[in-house]
């Protein structure tokens, strides 16, 4: 189970110092003032995660000991302040190294050091309110994360459902199943509308939040939503009904780029659908526009939008449309009229 840190990164002229230090700037650790530090296994964890021996780290007091025992690589941190999460990180390598901190972080007199360390194997910038946060952990909405938090089970899981955040521990490999069912919690791997640089993945924040919402819709009239992976990555949702499988491609914009994006990705999902698929569906936070809404329609695929009046409404394709691409969604050469 992956851990979630709440790491407070702007409060202070302290913290905002050791932002700017590290976390604005790589640290060259194989330079010797910092290399001469480092035990053989720190400097060979460092080594293999960062073999351009470069890497932002962070660091936590001894007062935090506890809370960081069982923090280990692939944890998520999300760096708070000003009211807001400004950035998350995916932890690597991680160990206790009291002269090392005080090298990259000079502590003041009669300060304490922070000397649990960790480096950043990736980092993503965000922008997401305290009051967001809140909701997802269950705490009140002004709670202002004053300290440094480790969040696990279902709190953790809950922030990482709620913003989309995949650790890369939680992508699929190579050896995986071709295709198979994921539990919903089990973020997507490749497509647009997140951000990703090596191996984090986090999702345009309004897309995450338009997921959330339509999730939540979908419960309340008795339909589970799950993901599936596949070659393609992993499909927003997956619904199975009496009438047959679902496939929903959601977007944080319903202009014409993104309406496109939709088709591409529900046409790329589609062929893997462990169930054959019956529907597919576009969502989006508004109505796209007419001659977009028949683009998609002439795809024989559904437009859901935001409503609110009553949630969501549906915006379905031809019945005859949907069967008539049916076979194109499969992805299975037509079957020759017989002579």
């Amino acid at each position: 189970m992956v851990r979630v840190l709440i790491s407070p990164s702007y409060g202070s002229p302290e913290t905002r110092r050791h932002w700017a230090d590290t976390i604005d700037r790589q640290v060259d650790f194989t330079d010797p003032r910092h290399d001469s530090l480092l035990a053989a296994d720190q400097r060979a964890r460092l080594q293999a995660l960062h073999p351009e021996g470069r890497a932002r780290f962070w660091g936590a007091t001894p007062a935090h000991d506890k809370k960081f025992a069982d923090v280990v690589t692939g944890d998520v941190v999300l760096f708070t302040g000003r009211n807001k999460v400004r950035a998350i990180g995916e932890v690597g390598a991680i160990f206790r190294n009291r002269a090392f901190a005080d090298l990259l972080w000079p502590p003041r007199v009669g300060g304490p050091s922070w000397h649990t360390v960790y480096s950043l194997v990736d980092l993503v910038p965000a922008d997401i309110p305290y009051e967001e946060l809140n909701a997802a952990i269950g705490y009140r909405p002004t709670h202002n994360f004053p300290g440094q938090m480790v969040l696990r089970g279902v709190k953790a899981r809950s922030v990482l459902d709620d913003f989309m955040i995949t650790p890369s521990v939680e992508e699929p490999t190579r050896d995986a199943d071709p295709v198979r069912i994921a539990a919903l919690e089990e973020l997507r791997t490749h497509r647009t509308g997140y951000r990703r640089s090596r191996r984090l993945i986090v999702v345009d924040r309004r897309e995450a939040q338009l997921v959330r919402e339509y999730r939540r819709f979908l419960t309340d009239r008795g339909r589970t939503a799950r993901r599936f992976f596949c070659p393609s990555g992993i499909s927003d949702m997956y619904v199975e009904t009496a009438e047959g499988a679902e496939v929903i491609e959601a977007k944080s914009a319903a202009d014409h780029s993104h309406v496109r994006q939709a088709l591409a990705q529900l046409l790329d999902y589609a062929p893997h659908s462990p169930s054959p698929a019956h529907l597919l569906t576009a969502l989006f936070p508004q109505p796209p526009d007419p001659e977009d809404v028949g683009f998609l329609h002439r795809y024989g695929i559904d437009c859901v939008h935001r409503d609110p009046s009553h949630g969501f409404q549906r915006l379905p394709a031809s019945s005859e449309r949907r069967a008539l691409m049916r076979g194109v969604w499969s992805g299975k050469p037509p079957v020759p009229a017989a002579r």
